[in-house]
């Protein structure tokens, strides 16, 4: 049977194309100038699902008839925006990019890149037509994936072209971090929307950018459509999107870290103030020398030490503690703890003279330092009038012998408040003690059993007998008789 191509062409061409035909790896179909199909390659065959000729209609009325043909967008092509039907009308399409199925069948199958070939003879007039057609299916399936992890990714990012600097996608996370429309992004240059706005190295980065190498994370302030900008980290890494070499643009968001930054800086302003107008003595330590790191105006009232004179000095100087024995008792408590409330202390003023004072502190952070706060409120006042009462009661008293030794013996706690947990405690025995601290730590009476190697009995007994001498009836009663004079 005669080669078809052989009535149609001339004996050199016909050589001349199937030498140019047999060297490519791209599908081949050739149509007569009435539009018939004359032949095709067999990657051309395979590229539609067929394994003979006919298979793809014979004409390009029929081939329009057998494969469905829709633009990347999924709108379908009318019959005469088919390929094989713009070329026989004379029309030029290079690389056009279609997807194509079967008739009857929405689902894609292969994604075509084709363009149009007219075969010429020695006069230079059109001896017969070929569409060149590349399966780009791979690439394209390739390239919806990435997009599809693209958008879905929650981590703000762009991609722009190196060779326009135009955006040509935004992701969801982008859009929603800063409320641009995706229509206000895509398309538009790094003219319109500089990203790179208020970043650290601005010419370091365009510089990289105009070199496509790797842009290393900066701090930025991002543009908004409302004219406020966003603090964010921006970096750039190099990619190929298809055939286009790319920018992605990757974001974090540190507008949050800013307005807490912003808060703290508030907050600590308003701790400064109230710190300086509280009517209480105030002093600030850092925890780990106890070096003072600021006092109030209500202590260099209450010391008569000013604050250039405090300032960076031991927070247990002993001019300033009339007892350091109970300074450091207390910080051992601060150690224990993290604070302590109104421990009865006595200081010494610039004058030597002595303060009473009910003491507090509380550890805490301040500027993201750990410190200490410390609160001396002046009760010396108070104390004094305690005493005077105690004096004129014992004047009137002199001869009072009647009293009992437990109205005596509140009329001297009143002279030496301190004394009051060592009149009150002294009838308990060393074991009675030692299982009162127990009962503050929480421990049951086996648990106290087990600790102390005691029997059962002799644990509920010694219970019974602390019970009796400080005249409580419960566990709980007992624990805050104790706490209240410094025994838990």
């Amino acid at each position: 049977m005669a080669n078809p191509l052989s009535r149609v062409l001339a004996r050199d061409t016909l050589t001349h194309l199937e030498q140019l035909i047999g060297g490519m790896t791209a599908g081949v179909i050739l149509i007569d100038l009435a539009g018939t199909i004359i032949w095709a390659n067999d990657a051309a065959l395979a590229m539609h699902g067929v394994d003979k000729l006919e298979g793809l209609g014979g004409n390009a009325d029929t081939y329009a008839q057998r494969f469905a043909l829709r633009f990347r967008n999924g709108h379908r092509l009318a019959n005469r925006e088919y390929p094989v039907i713009r070329m026989l009308a004379g029309e030029s399409f290079p690389d056009l990019v279609v997807e194509v199925s079967a008739a009857g069948s929405d689902e894609r199958r292969w994604t075509h890149r084709v363009r149009d070939v007219v075969m010429t003879g020695d006069d230079e007039e059109p001896d017969c037509l070929a569409l060149v057609i590349q399966d780009v299916s791979e690439q394209y399936e390739a390239e919806a994936r990435f997009e599809a992890m693209f958008q879905a990714n929650p981590a703000p990012a762009l991609i722009m072209r190196l060779s326009d600097q135009r955006f040509s996608r935004a992701n969801r996370g982008f859009l929603e971090m800063t409320g641009y429309p995706r229509q206000a992004v895509q398309g538009n240059s790094l003219y319109d929307l500089d990203i790179l706005n208020g970043a650290e190295r601005k010419d370091y980065a365009k510089q990289c950018l105009a070199e496509g190498r790797t842009i290393p994370q900066m701090e930025a302030e991002l543009p908004l459509p409302d004219g406020n900008t966003k603090l964010v980290i921006i970096a750039g890494q190099p990619i190929e999107v298809g055939d286009d070499k790319c920018m992605l643009f990757t974001f974090a968001d540190l507008e949050p870290r800013r307005k807490a930054e912003r808060a703290l800086r508030s907050s600590e302003t308003h701790f400064h103030t109230l710190f300086q107008m509280a009517p209480v003595a105030m002093v600030l330590t850092s925890p780990d020398s106890h070096r003072t790191m600021d006092v109030n105006d209500a202590f260099v009232r209450l010391t008569g030490r000013s604050s250039a004179g405090s300032i960076g000095r031991a927070a247990g100087d002993p001019e300033l503690w009339a007892d350091p024995a109970q300074r450091e008792e207390v910080q051992q408590e601060l150690d224990r703890s993290g604070g302590v409330r109104n421990r009865d202390v006595r200081l010494i003023d610039a004058d030597g003279q002595p303060v009473d004072c009910l003491m507090s502190a509380e550890r805490m952070e301040i500027r993201g330092e750990r410190c200490t706060l410390w609160l001396y409120q002046d009760i010396t006042t108070r104390r004094r009038s305690e005493l005077e009462l105690a004096d004129a009661i014992e004047a009137v008293m002199k001869d009072a012998s009647w009293f009992s030794r437990t109205v005596m013996d509140k009329l001297a706690t009143l002279r030496n408040p301190r004394a009051e947990s060592a009149i009150e405690t002294a009838d308990l025995t060393p074991r009675e003690r030692e299982v009162l601290g127990l009962i503050c730590e929480g421990l049951d009476d086996k648990a106290i059993a087990k600790r102390l190697s005691l029997s059962g009995n002799t644990v509920r007994n010694h219970v019974a007998g602390i019970y009796a001498k400080i005249g409580v009836n419960r566990r709980a009663a007992a624990v805050a008789w104790a706490r209240e004079r410094g025994l838990s």
